[in-house]
């Protein structure tokens, strides 16, 4: 049952003396369960190895068995045929394809690409169906530009339950997240790209040189033209996108001053170690550049089920706090205020941060707590030029 003959496992090397890494491991199976003898010992190393006895005993049994391939093969084996399709409907990804840690940290000199300046970033990849149709329009770097600006930014969006839920609320505004893990955005970046093959975009209406076209249709086929956003906010999905980035360091190399009407933060690592909190999303720094990219009357919406974190993220944005006495919080304080409870049973973004989000509905089936706080910008005090 143990001769090297049964055993059917090319991947695994030969030993200098021809023998295989198997055949070592059934060998000292062996030798273990002779040396225990006929006691309760070995009944009981049996039952603590049981897992490895029945994986080994098999395949030597049955030459036919190949092992199944390790779960990273898999992973990315499903996404090399998933970029290989060229026809077709795209197919939903499969999210236990994409598992990564539940954590990145932002201090670390990740490989990631971002542009210098928000006037050098290509955003004609992330939305093609929103690119000017002159040519001639171009950015610094020589890309070309949109019809409109991105408007709302998901930051750490996850798997990008609160885009895909926004999308269709707000389809004529562009909405991007911004994910530092690497297989997270991948699953993200799937996923948007199957649900926009599921919709494709409506095509341009074609010109007819037929002289019985009424008036009507022709100022219709005029007022269309002169709004060429009007033919694509239909087409769910297209106003969607995800790149990856750390927030914490390039936040204004993609949004220049005033630009975002809306900032979500749902769910962030709360990091519960003192000596990690200076890694938490929120914090006087932070929240400053947010009020940079945020124009004035904007939203920032914070939602998490750590009642530490959100009493933190509520100190901070009204500078109550005794940790950032001193480091200008004051100053940052004067450029947020908070909306009240009556608003934000009134906004419909509010339920789909809570509701809609993966991780809003793992709170809900574990029955846990949502702390949802939102701020809105004020406008510029005097002292900002």
């Amino acid at each position: 049952m143990y001769s090297k003959d049964n055993v059917p496992f090319a991947r695994l090397k030969d030993n200098v003396d021809g023998r295989s890494e198997r055949d070592e491991v059934v060998e000292s199976l062996k030798v273990e369960e002779v040396r225990l003898g006929p006691c309760s010992d070995k009944i009981k190393w049996r039952e603590k190895n049981s897992n490895w006895i029945a994986r080994f005993a098999v395949f030597a049994l049955d030459p036919t068995m190949t092992p199944p391939p390790p779960k990273r093969q898999k992973r990315n084996e499903y996404r090399d045929e998933a970029k290989a399709q060229e026809s077709g409907a795209i197919q939903m990804p499969r999210k236990r394809l994409y598992r990564q840690r539940a954590h990145a940290n932002p201090f670390s000199d990740h490989h990631l690409s971002y542009p210098i300046s928000p006037d050098h970033m290509d955003w004609s990849i992330h939305f093609p169906a929103y690119v000017d149709p002159d040519e001639s329009k171009t950015n610094l770097a020589g890309f070309r530009k949109l019809l409109k600006d991105v408007e709302v930014a998901d930051i750490g969006c996850g798997f990008g339950g609160l885009l895909v839920a926004l999308a269709p609320v707000m389809p004529d505004t562009l909405m991007v997240g911004m994910e530092i893990r690497i297989q997270v955005l991948e699953y993200v970046t799937a996923r948007i790209q199957a649900l926009r093959s599921q919709r494709p975009p409506p095509e341009a209406p074609q010109e007819s040189s037929s002289p019985d076209k009424s008036e009507s249709q022709l100022q219709n086929q005029s007022s269309i033209q002169s709004s060429p956003s009007a033919a694509v906010s239909s087409a769910s999905y297209q106003n969607i996108s995800a790149i990856r980035s750390n927030t914490m360091k390039f936040l204004p190399n993609f949004f220049s001053r005033h630009q975002l009407s809306s900032i979500f933060i749902c769910f962030p690592d709360p990091h519960f170690k003192a000596r990690k909190h200076k890694a938490r999303i929120v914090s006087t720094s932070l929240n400053a550049e947010y009020a940079y990219v945020l124009r004035p009357g904007g939203k920032l919406y914070t939602i998490t089920d750590v009642e530490d974190l959100h009493l933190w993220m509520v100190s901070h944005f009204e500078g109550t706090a005794d940790e950032v006495a001193g480091n200008g919080a004051a100053g940052v304080s004067e450029l947020w205020e908070r909306v009240d409870d009556e608003e934000l049973d009134k906004d419909e973004c509010v339920r789909i941060m809570r509701d809609e989000t993966e991780e809003g509905k793992k709170v809900t089936r574990n029955g846990g707590q949502k702390f949802v706080a939102v701020w809105r910008r004020k406008e510029d005090p005097e002292w900002i030029p």
